[in-house]
C-alpha cells in the first residue's frame, strides 16, 4: 500500500501496484445507466494525461449484471471522484485550510480514499471480497453524512477569523459548488451499490435508489405536509397548498428520478414559502395566501413552478441566497432549541439547486418585491438525457482560483442582480431593506 501522503499528492488517478499510475477523468453516467448495474467496456489510453475517444468509457447494459459488474466500476470510479475533489482543496486559501473543522473534512477524505485503495487490485471472484467492499461503502457513507455540516461550520470558523475579499469568497463560492455536487455524486453511486447488493431487501419498487415511475405528484405533497408540520409547530398556523399539473400526453406525471433528490429540492422550497408567508403577513392575518404549485410534463423537461405571496425578494439581493457566504438565519445553536426549525446554516437552496443540477435539471428565483417569489424546478424528462454533471479537474479549474475578479468596465453592473446596491456577506442587511422571504431563503437541511 503506497504511503498516505504520496496519495494524498496525487491527482484523480487509479493503477497498480505494480505499474505506474494513470491519471483519469471521472465518468458521466445518466438516469437510464444507473436503472441497472453495469459493466464497462474501457478505451485505450494515450500516454501522459489525455483519454483517446472523446468519451469517458463505453457503458454495456445488461439485465443480468451482477454484484461483481458493479464492484469492477466502484473500485474505479470512486476513488477518481475522491482524488479529484482532494487535489483541489490544495486550491484554496492557506486560512481556510487551517480551520479545525475543515481540517477534520481532508481527514475524512483521506481515510475513506485509503480504505477504496485496499480494492484497487481486486477481481470480485469471491464473495467475501464483495462483501467486505460493501461494507466499506456503508462505512465510508455513515462517515461522511455530517460533511455538509462540518464544512459548513468551516466557512463560519474563517469569516469570524479573518476578514474576507471578494476574490477570496467568489473563491469559495465555486469550490463549494464543485464540492457538494462531487459529494452527491459519490453518494449517489455508493447508494445504488449498497441497496442493491446490500443486505436490506428492497420493498419498493425502485432500482437502487432510482424510482423508474417516480410519482412527482405524491412527492410534491409528502413534502409540503412535512413542512406544513414544521410550519404548524413553530408558527401555529401555515399556508394551504393549491396543486395545478398538466401532461401534454394526459396521463398521470410520473420520471425515472431519485425520489429523495426532489423531495429535498420541494422540502426546502415549501419551508422557504411558508416561513415567507406566515412572517410577511403576521400579525393580524387569519388566513394566509396558499402556496401555488404548477407541475408540468412536456416533451423534453417536467417543470415544477411554486409561488407564494410572503413578501419577495428585492432585486438587489436576488443573487444572495445561492451564496454559501451569507445567511441572514442566526448561527444554529448546538442544542437547536433557540433555532427555528425553518432556519439553518444558509445552504438549503445553494444545495437544492445542485441535486436539481446534477442530472442536467436546474432551480431558479424570480421574485416581485412586494408580492412573493416563484421557484421553478426543471429536470430532464427523458431518463437517457439525464446525465450526471460533474466537476472536471483540469487547468481551466486551477486558473479559476487564481484569477482575480475582474474589474467592471460599466459605470454600474448592469449585468447584475446587485448592480443597485452592492453588498458585503460579512454584514447583514436589516429586515425591512431585506425582507423575510430572503430570511427565509437562506435556511438549510444539513441531511443529504
Amino acid at each position: 500500500m503506497r504511503k498516505l501522503d504520496i496519495v494524498w499528492k496525487c491527482i484523480a488517478v487509479v493503477g497498480t501496484l505494480g505499474s505506474p499510475w494513470i491519471v483519469r477523468r471521472q465518468m458521466r453516467v445518466s438516469l437510464s445507466v444507473l436503472l441497472m448495474p453495469l459493466r464497462i467496456c474501457r478505451n485505450q489510453w494515450m500516454e501522459g494525461d489525455v483519454i483517446k475517444t472523446k468519451e469517458y468509457h463505453c457503458l454495456e447494459l445488461r439485465v443480468n449484471a451482477t454484484n461483481t459488474d458493479s464492484f469492477l466500476f466502484l473500485r474505479k470510479e470512486l476513488p477518481v471522484r475522491l482524488a479529484n475533489i482532494m487535489k483541489e482543496f490544495h486550491l484554496l486559501p492557506e486560512k481556510l485550510l487551517h480551520m479545525p473543522s475543515m481540517c477534520a473534512v481532508r481527514d475524512l477524505y483521506r481515510m475513506s480514499f485509503k480504505d477504496l485503495l485496499e480494492f484497487e487490485n481486486g477481481t470480485g471472484s469471491k464473495t467475501t471480497s464483495l462483501d467486505k467492499f460493501t461494507d466499506a461503502l456503508i462505512k465510508i457513507r455513515n462517515r461522511h453524512k455530517d460533511v455538509v455540516m462540518t464544512m459548513a461550520q468551516g466557512v463560519m470558523e474563517l469569516k469570524e477569523a479573518h476578514s474576507i475579499n471578494a476574490n477570496t469568497e467568489a473563491n469559495i463560492q465555486y469550490f463549494l459548488d464543485r464540492f457538494y455536487m462531487n459529494r452527491i455524486s459519490i453518494r449517489m453511486l455508493i447508494n445504488q451499490h449498497t441497496i442493491l447488493f446490500g443486505e436490506g431487501v428492497n420493498t419498493q419498487n425502485h432500482i437502487g435508489c432510482i424510482d423508474p415511475h417516480c410519482d412527482v405528484v405524491r412527492v410534491i405533497e409528502d413534502a409540503y405536509s412535512n413542512a406544513r408540520f414544521l410550519c404548524d409547530q413553530y408558527y401555529l398556523a401555515s399556508p394551504e397548498l393549491v396543486l395545478k399539473y398538466h401532461n401534454v400526453d394526459k396521463t398521470p406525471v410520473s420520471v425515472v428520478y431519485v425520489p429523495s433528490h426532489l423531495y429535498h429540492m420541494l422540502f426546502e422550497l415549501f419551508k422557504n414559502a411558508m416561513r415567507a408567508v406566515v412572517e410577511y403577513h403576521s400579525p393580524g392575518a387569519d388566513v394566509f395566501p396558499p402556496v401555488e404549485v404548477l407541475l408540468v410534463m412536456g416533451q423534453e423537461d417536467l417543470t415544477i413552478k411554486l409561488c407564494d405571496q410572503g413578501g419577495g425578494i428585492p432585486r438587489s439581493q436576488m443573487d444572495l441566497p445561492f451564496n454559501y457566504m451569507y445567511s441572514t438565519a442566526p448561527q444554529p445553536a448546538v442544542s437547536g432549541l433557540d433555532t427555528p426549525p425553518l432556519a439553518g446554516y444558509g445552504y438549503g437552496l445553494p444545495l437544492s439547486r445542485l441535486y436539481a443540477r446534477y442530472f442536467h435539471g436546474d432551480l431558479m428565483l424570480t421574485s416581485c418585491e412586494g408580492y412573493g417569489t416563484d421557484a421553478i424546478i426543471f429536470l430532464k424528462a427523458l431518463s437517457s438525457e439525464a446525465n450526471e454533471l460533474l466537476p472536471v479537474y483540469n487547468k481551466t479549474c486551477q486558473r479559476q482560483y487564481s484569477t482575480p475578479v475582474q474589474t467592471h468596465d460599466w459605470s454600474s453592473q448592469m449585468h447584475s442582480a446587485m448592480f443597485i446596491r452592492p453588498f458585503s456577506t460579512n454584514s447583514k442587511p436589516k429586515a425591512q431593506q431585506v425582507g423575510s422571504n430572503t430570511i427565509l431563503n437562506r435556511d438549510c437541511t444539513v441531511t443529504q
